[in-house]
């Protein structure tokens, strides 16, 4: 091997290690990153760079820029949402922000739901209330407002939470809601359902464009996140929710095509929890309850075009909750209701599991998969985390990191500089000396 060479791969390595995680689903926006000598083996005690105890409980993922982490959390007893960065080598404090009031409007999920996100320039924090806020890397902050605060909140049955978008200069947001009130919440008639563009560093608008559907009551409501996605040199934002699949242009917020529907009966409590995973030239749109899997051929215009869809519980290839992992060619599904949590790897081109794997976890799993170094890691609702290799599905590691007791747990792992930061109800931990 050649000096020259010997240099390249060192670079590589030390690239490859240093790779940001700046949004909930990582810097390819598929939930995987390149990465080298991720740990496997780790515990409360074993393998352990620092644990911080953090203020309340959060779905939030952690994000990562450099040395940075950026956490959004709740206070239950001050009834605050907060805003943390942290040192990502020591775990410190380094600033902390109350962006708004409340903590939850239901026993199943808080306000502190939606994961921040960052561009290198500034950090944005998304709350399920409606507080939107913006700070500079030091923590000065830049603007806030209050989404509908106006119309008296979100028209959703369940706390509303989307994590906020930060791409090529411009802050995404999307509310996919019902158009009639529901619980007090929403204006009784005509609430919209939208694409919302920001100006990242002011706050100002620069469009905001609606998005209709034949959705019925809760089946309009979607708790996804837009995701960018460039296709034969297209690019667009892929939008799940409202019983249908959609494709925008990211400059204007124009729909370019629009699949659907999995529920061509209109039930109408079908609410739709996972985001848009795409790869392979396909897009997944997952049904929810245990329905099927559905694929779409990317490069639409006006109406897209099925590639496939799997058979939902009948072969377990299905997600309620979970945001499919794209990771070296394969999608990974994971189905965490019921007595068999399953997870999937999934040929894109025909729909069919190359293998799957029963977590044989007692809690329900509904972190959305991540992936690097050829292993696959997302945790229970106690808080147990499991590290399965990507190529057969074997279980290479299962640890519990929750406390007893522990419940809805829901925060996907991040991966960052050869490190794990995994969240849990009680505790932020940073895996991986």
């Amino acid at each position: 091997m050649t000096k020259k060479l010997i240099l390249i791969l060192a670079a590589f390595t030390l690239s490859a290690a240093a790779a940001d995680w700046a949004n909930w689903r990582g810097p390819n926006h598929n939930g995987s990153t390149v990465a080298a000598g991720l740990p496997v083996k780790f515990s409360k005690t074993e393998n352990i760079a620092w644990k911080v105890a953090m203020p309340g409980p959060s779905a939030a993922t952690p994000i990562i820029l450099g040395d940075k982490v950026f956490v959004s959390s709740t206070d239950p007893k001050a009834k605050e949402l907060l805003a943390l960065c942290l040192d990502r080598r020591t775990g410190k404090e380094i600033w902390r922000q109350v962006v708004g009031e409340g903590y939850q409007l239901d026993n199943r999920s808080n306000y502190a739901s939606p994961s921040p996100a960052t561009d290198g320039e500034v950090v944005t924090f998304f709350y399920g209330n409606g507080d939107l806020a913006t700070f500079d890397l030091n923590g000065k902050k830049l603007w806030a407002t209050k989404i509908q605060a106006e119309e008296n909140g979100f028209a959703f049955q369940w706390t509303f939470s989307t994590s906020p978008l930060l791409h090529n200069d411009v802050l995404y947001l999307q509310v996919l809601q019902r158009n009639t009130g529901v619980r007090g919440h929403g204006k009784a008639n005509g609430n919209e359902s939208y694409l919302l563009a920001l100006n990242p560093k002011t706050g100002k608008q620069l469009w905001k464009h609606n998005r209709p559907s034949n959705a019925k009551a809760e089946s309009l409501e979607a708790f996804s996140t837009p995701m960018p996605f460039t296709h034969n040199g297209r690019e667009e934002l892929l939008i799940v929710g409202g019983d249908c699949l959609t494709g925008h242009n990211p400059e204007t917020g124009k729909e370019l095509w629009r699949w659907g529907t999995w529920n061509p009966s209109r039930i109408g409590h079908w609410r739709l929890v996972p985001s848009p995973a795409a790869g392979g030239g396909v897009i997944l749109a997952c049904a929810p309850k245990g329905s099927p899997v559905y694929a779409v051929k990317a490069g639409a215009k006006g109406e897209g075009e099925l590639a496939w869809k799997s058979a939902g519980r009948t072969d377990d290839i299905s997600s309620d909750v979970c945001t499919p992992l794209f990771y070296q060619g394969k999608f990974y599904v994971m189905y965490g209701e019921g007595r068999d949590k399953t997870l999937s790897s999934v040929n894109p081109a025909t729909g069919k599991a190359d293998w799957q794997v029963n977590l044989e976890s007692r809690a329900l799993v509904r972190t959305s998969p991540t992936a690097a170094d050829g292993k696959i890691y997302l945790q229970s609702h106690a808080g147990e985390v499991f590290v399965v290799d990507a190529k057969d599905g074997k279980i290479l590691n299962r640890t519990m990191l929750g406390e007893k007791g522990d419940d809805l747990t829901r925060a996907s792992v991040a991966i960052a500089s050869g490190q794990l930061f995994i969240r849990t109800n009680g505790a932020l931990f940073c895996v991986g000396r």
